[in-house]
């Protein structure tokens, strides 16, 4: 076999299947630890209970404990990861009681459920236990809720602990709480429990073979899963369970599969969430006699359910998580590779019922390089639901409740923020009353909102219908014509499936089973909302989304052919040239969610007359005068906006001077002083003022005011004072010229200190020649003097300035005026050095003087004179 090498034989799995004739009858693994379990919580209110796959936890521990003497008059909630997990464990319960669903087992799942008055076991999933607390937080008829496969950490399963930990606390102190699962991080969970005990089942054995790709498989999967498939027919019997990351994959396989016609006895039928309820059931029914089944399933079939009579497991791999990007306030489908832990679930299903193998389409070295557990989905997930949820709790601050995982503060943050543009919270972070009717609906709030809103102006019906799609998300149109993102396609294709007329999608293809089920979800959506049937205008598509999805208004870039810049501030752009492209205004609520520029794959397009007309409240008039760093001068423009879109701009015509003049001031303070036109005179300048600040002080006294700091950072932070009074009415940088800044830097002195720097810091120092030579106060600390050495004869003390206060330094040159000497004590030169420098030049310059006593000499700036 070329594709896989065979590793190892590993037992790990449990007899779990067994009829109801052998109820408590010793079948089950998970009997021999329920006296224990019953025992803790007899005495307590919680326990963690861990028990391999197949244990029987699901479906033996609610019945067990129904008639405990604290279970009296009261009910079990026993909450599902999934809606088909919810279903398949009432069956399965009903059936080991003989009994029809809805009697002493039942289930609530999202527009389905079967109980009835007797009913004391309800299996509920996503949801309906938040429901259920939020419609009666004392939960007055509940002994035990019961968090099932609680590994998988789902945000439902941690919001739900949570508000039944705060339950507890507040009004029920009896409400027991049971948390199971066959792969848990226990230690994690004993801090918000409390520290409850942990009971744990052992299992009976099956012997599963693994056997490991020679190297991992890459994308795109369907062409390797395919070839693993058919390598699992030929050497097993059974049925076959694969694992891929999602419902596309699932296709991809199909087709790959229905092309290597894998025999008349063979069906090949997928599985995953979002089918409807009879495909999902034909995928979970055992084969009939003499037939095989091929199982194509997301994770979904990883834990709390049963495929009968799967012998072996194809694992892809790899899964598809959302994951929640903060900055962008977008959700994104990421696929990963698969966790340790999964990978043992994937595993475990092959051996249920007997021994089986697992070929794992990756290497050994690749599982072991894995994480151990996957992620909570409170770290990644869109946390807006949540948010609201919590709101109508009473609960602003989820710091309020205890949590395994608590959320992360930036994207609660950022689902407040949402919530309150949907007014469904106020600045305080309490529910509405648009916020408490949102929160009834059970609909993500973006959609929620849509619908009433939409429901008020009479459209009711296609804000229900975008409901339903925005909700699947799995209608996809494949064609051979070019790429469609327009939801306005898909809303008419399911107008005519509605209405049982052919589509009018020509050459495209669609899922017909997805627009079915649909069908149901919209009706649901119009009893829950109260809305009549009524005509639908399908152009009314993107007003409708920019209700849910005022974030993701998007107006095209100039000059852009396909690229969007949205209302949150974010970029997007069309993957490929497409017919809403031409649309200058779009909403997408359909985002790959990219930290650059994030793809946009489904859109509807809208007019600046529709925002004005539906969003006016949301529209924001600006008037800014602001520096433009391109043209290095002050635009002044009035703008209307729509969160970061720029939907009208027009200059105004004669803006303030002062305006100006401070916009001129912040842009030299952004691009730093030396922005200004500088030039080389204004420099000294202000280096004689900051010499005198260092020889007599920056402080101001009694009897002198201080000199002024000419420092970059100084001048930077004081613009206002010094600067503004001089450019009034200046628009551009160019216009500022040296002289006026002079003018500006003058001001800061006063009439004594104008004089007092021309006595104590001259520009210009008289050397004995009578040259007047300038000096270099920017240089450091000390002024410089350079002048030539003949220049200085006659001068036995050293020059100084400042009242004395501090020598010039002396740089001697040479008659080429090259570097000769640098000194702070001319007598000391003359006496000391001169005879040596006189020695080393007086050959090289000999037509100039050299006398023996330079301190009495003669100075010149000549050559002398010869005979």
């Amino acid at each position: 076999m070329a594709l896989f090498v065979l590793v190892k034989k590993t037992n790990i799995i449990c007899d779990g299947n067994r009829s109801a004739a052998s109820f408590l009858g010793g079948a089950f693994p998970v009997e021999a630890a329920l006296p224990e379990l019953k025992k803790r919580l007899g005495h307590g209110v919680g326990a963690i209970l861990v028990a391999p796959p197949g244990a029987g936890k699901t479906t033996v521990v609610p019945l067990a404990l129904l008639e405990e003497a604290w279970m009296v008059g009261k009910k079990i909630i026993l909450l599902e990861p999934r809606r088909l997990a919810a279903r398949a464990a009432a069956y399965r319960m009903s059936d080991m009681l003989g009994e029809p669903v809805g009697n002493t087992v039942g289930y609530r799942v999202r527009m389905d459920s079967k109980v009835g008055p007797r009913t004391r076991v309800e299996a509920v999933t996503e949801g309906i236990l938040t429901r259920r607390i939020q419609n009666d937080p004392e939960l007055e008829d509940v002994g035990l809720v019961v968090f099932d496969e609680f590994h998988e950490r789902s945000i439902h399963a941690d919001t739900g602990l949570a508000l039944c930990l705060d339950v507890r606390s507040a009004l029920r102190p009896d409400l027991r709480i049971l948390v199971m699962s066959a792969t848990l991080d226990t230690e994690s969970l004993q801090g918000p429990l409390n520290d409850i005990p942990v009971v744990a089942a052992e299992g009976k054995i099956h012997p599963v073979d693994t056997v490991y790709a020679s190297k991992d498989l890459g994308f795109p999967v369907a062409s390797g899963v395919a070839e693993a498939v058919s390598t699992s027919l030929r050497e097993t019997s059974g049925d076959i369970l694969v694992f891929l990351p999602g419902a596309g994959e699932i296709r991809q396989v199909q087709q790959r599969l229905a092309e290597k016609k894998p025999g008349n006895n063979v069906g090949v039928v997928p599985l995953y969430g979002l089918l409807p309820k009879r495909a999902q059931d034909e995928a979970i029914r055992p084969s009939p006699e003499g037939a095989r089944k091929v199982v194509l399933a997301t994770s979904i079939a990883e834990t709390s359910l049963t495929i009968e009579g799967v012998r072996a497991v194809v694992d892809s791999g790899f899964s598809r998580v959302p994951r929640f990007d903060v900055g962008s306030g977008m959700t994104r489908l990421e696929t990963i590779r698969v966790t340790r832990d999964s990978a043992d679930q994937r595993r475990g299903r092959a051996g249920r019922t007997g021994p089986g193998v697992c070929y794992r389409l990756y290497t050994e070295q690749t599982l072991r390089g894995s994480p151990l557990r996957r992620r909570p989905e409170i770290l990644n997930a869109d946390l807006a639901p949540l948010a609201l949820e919590l709101a109508h709790w009473g609960a602003s601050d989820p710091r309020e409740l205890s949590w395994v995982d608590p959320p992360p503060e930036a994207a609660y943050a950022e689902a407040r923020k949402l919530l309150f543009q949907l007014g469904a919270v106020d600045e305080n972070g309490r529910i509405t009353p648009h916020g408490k009717e949102m929160c009834r609906a059970g609909l993500h709030p973006r959609l929620s909102h849509m619908v009433l809103e939409a429901k008020a102006m009479g459209e009711g019906e296609l804000a229900c219908r975008l409901a339903a799609f925005l909700e699947r998300r799995d209608f996809i149109l494949q064609g051979a014509g070019p790429r469609d993102s327009d939801i306005r396609t898909r809303m008419e294709i399911l107008e005519a499936v509605l209405n049982d007329r052919p589509s009018a999608g020509v050459g495209v293809s669609f899922d017909h089973a997805a627009c079915r089920a649909m069908r149901k979800e919209i009706a649901h959506f119009k009893r829950q909302f109260a809305i009549r049937s009524e005509p639908v205008d399908i152009a009314r598509t993107g007003v409708l989304l920019a209700m849910a999805y005022p974030d993701r208004i998007g107006m095209k870039r100039p000059g852009s052919d396909r690229r969007y810049l949205l209302s949150n501030g974010r970029g997007a752009c069309f993957p490929d040239i497409e017919p809403l492209c031409a649309e200058e205004l779009i909403v997408a609520p359909h985002l790959d969610g990219a930290e650059t520029e994030t793809s946009i794959f489904l859109a509807a397009p809208l007019s600046i007359r529709d925002l004005e007309r539906h969003f006016p409240h949301r529209f924001e008039r600006t008037r800014s005068v602001r520096f433009d760093d391109a043209t290095r001068g002050v635009s002044a423009l009035e703008r209307v906006r729509f969160g970061a879109l720029t939907v009208d701009e027009k200059k105004i015509p004669n803006p303030g001077q002062q305006e100006v003049a401070r916009a001129l001031l912040e842009g030299i303070r952004r691009n730093g002083i030396r922005t200004l036109p500088w030039d080389k005179k204004l420099e000294n300048w202000m280096a004689r003022v900051a010499f005198l600040g260092r020889v007599f002080g920056q402080e101001e006294t009694s009897s002198a005011p201080a000199w002024p700091d000419m420092s970059d950072e100084a001048l930077l932070d004081s613009l206002e004072d010094w600067l503004l009074p001089f450019i009034a009415g200046v628009g551009r940088l160019d216009r500022i010229k040296p002289p006026d800044l002079k003018a500006a830097l003058e001001n800061m002195l006063t009439w004594k200190q104008k004089k007092d720097l021309e006595r104590l810091a001259p520009s210009h120092f008289t050397v004995p020649s009578g040259s007047r030579i300038p000096v270099d106060y920017k240089s450091g600390e000390q002024p410089v003097l350079a002048v030539r050495l003949q220049e200085m004869f006659g001068l036995a003390q050293h020059p100084t300035v400042a009242d004395g206060k501090s020598k010039l330094l002396l740089h001697l040159l040479s008659p080429a005026h090259r570097p000769v000497q640098i000194t702070g004590d001319l007598a000391g030169f003359w006496k000391k050095t001169y005879h040596d420098v006189k020695k080393d030049l007086k050959g090289r310059y000999p037509k100039h003087p050299w006398p023996e006593d330079p301190a009495n000499a003669e100075p010149t700036s000549r050559r002398k004179k010869t005979g």
